[in-house]
Parts: C-alpha cells; structure tokens; sequence
C-alpha cells in the first residue's frame, strides 16, 4: 500500500465533501423548484389579471357605459380607481371597433387598439399575453364585454408590466436563495463538528498518517527476528508474526493460528495465566515439542484496563550463537565512534539553529539530513543482506565522511546472508582493514575516493576494494602483507597481515594491483555459503 501526504487535512476534506454535497442538492432543489415557482409566480400575475379583467367586464358600469346609458367618461374613472386597488398598471376598456374608452394616457382614449393579440377577445374567447405596448412590454389578460341580451359589445384588456412580474419572481426565489445560504451555513457548521469528532477519535491523526502507522507496525512486526503472538481476553490468537510461524514450524506446530483459542494451538504458552493475573513473566524458558525457547509475557492494557497478553520469544539455539557473536563486538567499535562523532556534529548544527531562531531552515536541514541517512541507508541494506555487515559498512562510510573521503560501495554489488556467523566475522576484519588501509592510502591526495565491491556468485565470494591513492611500488607490493610492514611509519602494518590470517582460516586468498601514482586495487577471493539460494 502506497500513501502519501495528502493536499488537504482531514477537516477540510471533510468541510469541502459536506459543503459541496449541500451546495449540489440545493443547487438541484433550486433548478427544480425556482423554474417551478417562476412559472407558478407568472401564472399567479396571469390569473389575477384575468380575474381584474373579468370584473371590469362583468361591471355595470362598463356595460352600460358601451351601451350608451352612462357616459363614457365613466368608463376611465372605473379603470382608474380599480388600477390602484388591484395593483395592475393598466385596464384599457374598447369597443368592437376598437377604439379605446380608458387609458392611463389620457391622449390615447379615443384612438385604435392595433396590436393582434386582441384577436381572439374580438372573436369572443378569454385570452392572454406578452407584448411590448406604448407603456413598455407588459403581461396581458383579454376578457369580451357582453351586454343584457349575450351581444359581445367591447373587450377589456387587463395589463401588469413584466418588471413587477420578474420583480414577483425574483421575490419568490430570494426565499430559495436563503435557504441555500443557511443550508451552507449549517451544512459547513456540521462538517467542522463533524471533523473535530473524527479527529479526536483518531487521536489528531490524519488518515494517510494512520495508514502508514497501519503499514509500518505490520512491516515492523513481521521483519523482527523474536516471535510474536498475541492474544485478546477471551484467549484467541490476534497476531502471530513471520518469525513465530517458522518457529512454531520447527516445533511441528500448524495452524491456521489467527481467531483460535492459543491454549488449543501452542503449548506451554502461560498467557491467558498473565492476562488473569496481569503480572509479566520475563526471561522464561518455554517448551515447545522439543524446542526450547527463551520468552517474554506481558499482559496488554489500555487505560488501566487489561485488554490481552502478548508474548515474544526466541530459540534458544539462536541467542546461544548471538551471544558468541557478540564476543566480536570490538571489530565495531572505531566504525561506532565515527558515527557518533558525525551524529554529535549535527545535533550541536540543529542545536545552534533552534537558538538562532531559523526553524524554517531548521526543517529543511533536518529534512535533508533523513533523506540522505534513508538514500545511503536504503542503497546499503538493498545490496548487502546481512545486517551485521551492512551496519558496519555505514559506519565505514561514516568514518571516511570523517576523514574527509567518500567510500562508494559499487552499483552491481550483491551480497546474501551469510550461513555461518563466524564468515560475517572475518570478513568485518577483511573488508574492515582493507578499507582502513584505503583511507590512509588517500590521506594526502586531492581526490579521495574508495571504491568497495562485493560479489557472490556460485558459492565464492569477491571483495574489490580500489583506492585513488598514490600506488605502491613493486618492492612494497612483495611484503605489505608482512607483520610489522608497513609505508606509512613504525608501530604500523598489522592490518593487511589481519587480512592475511583471517583469509587462511576461511581459505580465501588476496592479490594486489597497483602502479605510483594510479592507486590499489585489492581483490580477495573467499569461499561462501549463502544462507538462501540465491540468483546474482
């Protein structure tokens, strides 16, 4: 599983999902609804306008007035006083010659109604509609005038212009508008609560953080050499590592291990035992159908609650050994120091800058300083494949940083764990020396440069080490791998004769090339025994 920072925290993520998911159904609601309610708001105009239309026609005043028994005067008043009851902006009153009776302009009383949408009124049917007339374009209703007898005898026309109308509307959707605002408003409000929630749950963790939390316990618990094996508070097994099974393989142990009750599974265990009392039992020796390891139980507890027990365990065979390895320790130590003194060197750098201040620059030395530990880390451990040897071929590296070389294990090189513990030994004490022999080789040259190759191929091993010193001469080449010999002053020329010992006890064997001014190259040539078969 890869992961990755992510562009956006948690909250905002969560804050931006919640409000777009609002903001889109209001956004749907108010296509759906504001086209429904604008339609709605108009037909609500048009029917008005129809209803004021009808009872201007209905209205004994009108008829009477088209009839000839009131004035025709009459006609304008009526209109006018009930313009500004109903609201509309105009009501125009015509004869069937179209000539109109009322007008809110008054020059226009008397003249002829030209446009077509009357049509149908003339012909008798209520009709409406949009059209731009001397007073700007306006809604329109169209009702026939009849008199006692059913003779159709005018029309009235019934007009509210279309500014009130899109006035109408837009009121009616302003309500809309707010409720996607509050709907915003609200919708954000939750998602923040909604997000500190989360959040608190996971500890202030984001979730690319948790997934390489998730992913980093697993590669680590999986990748350690002690067994592991967990259990909940009801005795099942809830984690068993690599290193367990290959354990519990040797024991002719089988699963499958995970969600069984651990006393039906694994023998001698103790930790439902530990789990009930909540007391650790340390350093103890645990049975396994023969096999005798050292273990570890400790009970699990999470806020003074025991939620389960976990035990870790070893081969006792196998610490036997690391303890012999141990005894070696000595061959490490000058690659330690070195390490040490870098490591000092760069804390007393990040110290001065907290105290400057420069937490900016802070960051992106420390970010540097990880990066390149993880580049030389990672190029390492990629190729050599014993940990005991990689670890001291970084302090190496570390150490020529020192001295101010550069130690350069080669790109092809490839080297598989080791079979025999003691091999790893000898070959510290080899590559060790020889590598020490580079760094005073080029400690008075301008380019300092060492160049370290390992290769394995076919059960032999190959060490090439090549420096850009000043070379040996041919008397030097004959009796550098003497006791006591040495180019460099008295007290010196143990190392390669080291070399030389610890080649005959694994029947290896060493060669030199190297002319004035050109450098050494050492070659060593060594039986191995991988401890996988493996392909280079």
């Amino acid at each position: 599983m890869k992961t990755g920072n992510s562009f956006f925290k948690l909250h905002t993520m969560i804050a931006i999902f919640v409000c777009t998911v609002v903001a889109m159904s209001l956004l749907v609601t108010d296509m759906l609804i504001s086209n429904n309610v604008g339609k709605q708001t108009q037909d609500s105009l048009s029917d008005h306008a129809m209803e004021i239309a009808r009872i201007t026609a209905y209205s004994p005043t009108v008829v009477d007035a088209l009839t000839g028994k009131r004035p025709a005067q009459e006609i304008q008043d009526y209109a006018q006083k009930l313009c500004q009851i109903s609201n509309t902006r105009f009501i125009v009153v015509m004869d069937m010659n179209r000539l109109r009776k009322s007008h809110p302009t008054l020059a226009k009383i008397g003249t002829v109604y030209e446009e077509h949408d009357a049509d149908k009124a003339f012909a008798g049917q209520e009709t409406t509609s949009i059209e731009k007339g001397s007073l700007g374009k306006s809604l329109r209703a169209f009702v026939p005038v009849y008199n006692d007898s059913g003779r159709q005898i005018g029309v009235v026309l019934v007009g509210i212009m279309l500014d009130s109308v899109y006035q109408a509307i837009a009121n009616s959707r302003s309500s809309i508008y707010a409720g996607i605002g509050i709907g915003l408003l609200v919708g954000l409000t939750g998602a923040v609560l909604l997000a500190r929630h989360i959040k608190k749950i996971m500890f202030g963790l984001e979730p690319f953080s948790i997934a390489r939390l998730v992913e980093e316990r697993s590669a680590m618990l999986q990748s350690t050499r002690e067994g592991m094996i967990a259990v909940d508070q009801d005795g099942r097994i809830t984690l068993v590592n690599d290193a367990a099974l290959q354990i519990f393989a040797k024991a002719g142990i089988t699963g499958p291990f995970l969600g069984q009750l651990v006393d039906e599974c694994v023998p001698n265990t103790r930790l439902q035992s530990v789990f009930k009392t909540g007391k650790p039992e340390l350093d103890q020796e645990q049975d396994m159908n023969g096999i005798t390891v050292m273990t570890n139980r400790t009970p699990v507890s999470i806020d003074g609650k025991i939620i389960g027990a976990i035990a870790t365990f070893r081969d006792k065979t196998e610490l036997r050994n690391l303890a012999e390895q141990l005894t070696g320790v000595r061959n490490y130590a000058e690659s330690l120091r070195a390490q040490t003194h870098e490591f000092m060197n760069k804390l007393h750098v990040i110290l001065g800058m907290i105290r400057m201040g420069v937490y900016d620059q802070l960051t992106d030395y420390v970010n540097q300083i990880a990066h390149q530990y993880q580049a030389k880390v990672g190029s390492i451990v990629k190729k050599i494949k014993d940990p005991v040897l990689a670890g001291f071929l970084l302090g190496k590296q570390s150490q020529a940083k020192e001295a101010g070389a550069i130690l350069v294990l080669t790109e092809d090189s490839f080297l598989p764990e080791s079979a025999n513990p003691e091999t790893v030994h000898e070959m510290i004490t080899i590559i060790g020396n020889l590598i020490d022999n580079a760094l005073d080789a080029v400690e008075n040259t301008p380019d300092k440069l060492i160049q370290t190759g390992l290769y394995y191929e076919n059960g032999q091993l190959v060490i090439v080490v090549n420096d850009s010193g000043s070379g040996l001469s041919e008397q030097d080449k004959d009796h550098i791998f003497l006791k006591g010999y040495s180019t460099k002053g008295d007290y010196r020329g143990l190392g390669l004769y080291l070399v030389t010992c610890s080649l005959e006890r694994i029947g290896g064997r060493i060669t030199v090339a190297s002319q004035p001014g050109q450098g050494t190259q050492f070659t060593v040539r060594s039986p191995y025994t991988a401890k996988e078969d493996v392909a280079w």
